[in-house]
């Protein structure tokens, strides 16, 4: 089975970066499409960014277009967020999620099987 650990969050200033980590055990995520979606107090799961098992497609929220960026690392079992420019209504927990050999409807939360325990990442002067 695997598990999914995220690490890295903080308190950051607006326009300043972060960099999550999601480490994964009990399994290679080589087959697996991996995401990031975050949590705001009072409000849904929401998508960030998903990246297929197959490396060929990357997709976006718009809301961080540009500003985000995700990255895998397979030889460390690792996902990665890039977070730059960021700003408070990037405030919220972040989580990490994965699914073996899924391709389709990757912004959706019920598109993953394993999630993280999140980690907070909160934007503010």
């Amino acid at each position: 089975q695997l598990q999914l650990v995220e690490s890295g969050g903080g308190l950051v200033q607006p326009g300043g970066s972060l960099r999550l980590s999601c480490i994964a055990s009990g399994l290679t995520l080589d087959y697996y499409t991996v995401g990031w979606f975050r949590q705001a107090p009072g409000k849904e799961r929401e998508f960030v960014t998903a990246r297929t098992w197959t490396g060929g497609n990357t997709y976006y929220a718009d809301s961080v277009k540009g500003r985000f960026t995700i990255s895998r690392d397979n030889a460390k079992n690792t996902v990665y967020l890039q977070m730059n420019s960021l700003k408070a209504e990037d405030t919220a927990v972040y989580y990490c999620a994965a699914r073996r050999l899924r391709s389709v409807a990757v912004r959706a939360t019920t598109s993953y099987d394993s999630w993280g325990q999140g980690t907070q990442v909160t934007v503010s002067s």
